[in-house]
């Protein structure tokens, strides 16, 4: 089960195209600033199966991907990286946001585990950092604060290194 704070059936601010987002309920960062206060409370929102926010996703035709935002994400990524390789599955692309930062993910200190290696391995693209209201920019496409990346994880974990798009 997923526990999430919402989920909009089609987005254009959420990622490239049209997506569809799950957000994740439940946050450690607490970023000042947060656009998502709502999600920190880990014991608020509702639960959900996969498969029912899978089959929501099936259902929606005109949707290009599926967005993981928050909260975080990867405090629930066993069940994040299901959900992940099913929407790979129908060919659609996978985008989450997270206040950890990739390296972290994936070196096996406390920000990793197996659960979020997985996670970030079915990840497509990655948009890292914890949001700072001091670095905040209106102009950022989908981010919102300069610090935050957007990292091609596929094409990172092949060359060994994290590549920043955007």
């Amino acid at each position: 089960m997923l526990r999430v704070s919402g989920i909009v059936e089609e987005s254009i601010v959420d990622g490239p195209g049209v997506r569809f987002v799950v957000f994740a309920q439940g946050c450690v960062h607490r970023c000042k600033g947060c656009h998502n206060p709502q999600t920190f409370d880990l014991h608020g929102g509702y639960l959900v199966s996969v498969d029912d926010v899978f089959d929501s996703i099936l259902k929606n035709s005109l949707i290009t991907g599926v967005t993981f935002s928050g909260g975080e994400p990867f405090l629930q990524s066993e069940e994040f990286s299901v959900l992940a390789k099913k929407v790979h599955s129908i060919n659609l692309s996978v985008l989450v946001y997270t206040g950890y930062i990739f390296e972290n993910l994936l070196a096996g200190g406390k920000d990793s585990s197996k659960d979020r290696v997985n996670l970030l391995n079915s990840t497509d693209i990655l948009v890292d950092g914890p949001f700072k209201i001091e670095e905040k920019s209106l102009l950022l496409k989908f981010k919102g604060s300069k610090n935050q990346r957007i990292i091609e994880v596929k094409k990172s974990l092949d060359e060994g290194k994290t590549v920043v798009i955007g």
